[in-house]
């Protein structure tokens, strides 16, 4: 037997794909690998010397459609062996653009390169301000930047759906791999159809500020429904806030007609934190939340792989402004087996592009899920740290974990807390993994939180009933935002 090797690499067009020919015994595996995808292809002998593999640049995950792979580098390798010599012409095809970039293929969103030069952009940007705006029955979502079509603007999505089908629905995406709600219309951020789309629809609803440059159109509104209640200080009540951020969060602040809240407190908070204070905020409770009392877990558990009668731990710590990647405080594969339980591993929406996927036999990294809000609902207990999911948890009242080995310095030094957390969590504060483990298996660490815990609901969880979609959607056509 001789040893492959690749004598060369083309995109084929028509099937999508690229294909890898090489010389010598035909490999066992040849894979193309990303940060967060991994495709493996189907191999061919083309005689007794020679052999082709083809590797997809679409995949399903989750059980979904399948969609072209996220945007990023990725290592084409045979054998784990990675090819370091790739000569790639660069192709537009229709879900991506693919190229060669310093020994890897680099996958990018479908936008015609002249776009994305200075001069292009400024062209998009000066015909997007010169269009007059607001003359489509149409609504403009975007979740995380363009990397979810999941939270509060996935749940508006659902209710408006149902209740005005006649509504044109764009989705911003930063690809084509996000998927985007049945029947929604995606548009890849910095495209000439994303810009058109962000000006002629009559109302944006958001969960963070609002990217590049944005003009009002007479007519248009923007629904701000931000993506937590907060626990960390932000906006202006971030410590050492340099004046041009200030500026900055008056300036996107401004841009909002109207901001949504999970609760009171959260009102008071954001409010404040966003000089927000001569426009509404609806205190209807969280959109995104409504799964959690009519989901089908079940369904999600499928999608997962997971079995019906596992146990499923939660671990979605937040993202710190001192570090890109998610938190390494935690061993996944170590819990899992500790645990015997299956570990889904969600980092925070920053941390996707510059994270990696953890894998392991009974973990799951599910940083790349649609929706956090039916990870919650599957999951039998959650571990996190200072991460606004815990006031969405806390609305199933299943068990919380704490796992804060850096709470001195994030709440002294990083961003500092609106409530002693210590004082008034629902759960145990842990300081290591192993008091973790110990915490998952003895009853009596849950308990001495039970008070709490009711407290907490009470404060935070009170409008977490099931139908906040349908009071927001019950105000958006009241209002006459869009036509029913």
């Amino acid at each position: 037997m001789t040893t492959p090797r690749v004598t060369s690499i083309r995109v084929d067009e028509e099937r999508q794909a690229l294909l890898v020919t090489g010389e010598g015994s035909a490999p066992g595996e040849v894979e193309l690998a990303g940060r967060r995808a991994v495709v493996t292809a189907r191999i061919a002998e083309d005689g007794p010397d020679a052999w082709n593999a083809t590797l997809p640049l679409r995949a399903s995950r989750w059980g979904g459609a399948e969609l072209p792979l996220p945007s990023g580098d990725y290592a084409v390798t045979v054998d784990g062996v990675p090819v370091d010599d790739l000569e790639i012409e660069s192709t537009l095809l229709a879900g991506l653009r693919v190229a060669a970039a310093g020994g890897a293929v680099r996958i990018a969103p479908p936008i015609d390169p002249a776009y994305e030069t200075a001069e292009g952009r400024l062209a998009l940007e000066g015909r997007y301000a010169a269009l007059p705006g607001a003359r489509e029955n149409a609504v403009f979502f975007e979740a995380f930047y363009g990397q979810s079509s999941g939270c509060n603007p996935g749940a508006i999505d659902r209710e408006l759906a149902r209740r005005a089908p006649g509504v044109v629905r764009y989705w911003s995406v930063v690809d084509l791999s996000v998927p985007v709600p049945e029947g929604a219309i995606a548009v890849v951020e910095g495209s000439p159809e994303w810009w058109r789309a962000r000006a002629d629809a009559r109302l944006l609803v958001v969960n963070d500020w609002l990217r590049r440059r944005f003009d009002r159109k007479p007519g248009q509104r923007v629904l701000q429904t931000w993506h937590g209640t907060p626990l960390k200080r932000l906006a202006l009540h971030r410590p050492g806030l340099h004046p041009r951020r200030w500026l900055a969060v008056i300036r996107e602040s401004r841009r909002w007609d109207v901001l949504l809240a999970q609760n009171p407190y959260a009102e008071r908070v954001l409010r404040k934190a966003y000089a927000f204070l001569r426009k509404p905020i609806w205190v209807d409770g969280y959109p995104r939340n409504d799964v959690l009392l009519t989901g089908d877990a079940a369904r999600i558990r499928t999608a997962l792989g997971i079995g019906e009668d596992e146990r499923v731990l939660l671990y979605a710590p937040t993202w710190r402004d001192d570090r890109s990647e998610m938190v390494d405080f935690l061993d996944p594969n170590a819990l899992a087996a500790a645990a015997d339980a299956v570990v889904l591993v969600r980092g925070h929406s920053r941390t996707i592009r510059p994270g990696r996927d953890q894998a392991g036999s009974r973990v799951i990294d599910v940083t790349g899920y649609p929706d956090t809000a039916e990870l919650l609902l599957v999951a039998d207990a959650l571990v996190t740290d200072y991460s606004s999911v815990m006031f969405d948890f806390s609305a199933t009242g299943k068990p919380m974990y704490f796992l804060v080995p850096d709470l001195e310095h994030y709440r002294g030094k990083l961003r500092g807390f609106y409530f002693d957390l210590a004082a008034r969590a629902p759960g145990p504060l842990l300081r290591t993994q192993e008091e973790l483990v110990a915490a998952l298996s003895d009853v009596s660490a849950v308990a001495a939180h039970a008070a709490a815990y009711v407290a907490w609901q009470a404060q935070f969880n009170g409008r977490d009933d099931g139908s906040a979609s349908v009071r927001v959607v019950d105000r958006i056509l009241d209002l006459g935002w869009l036509e029913a």
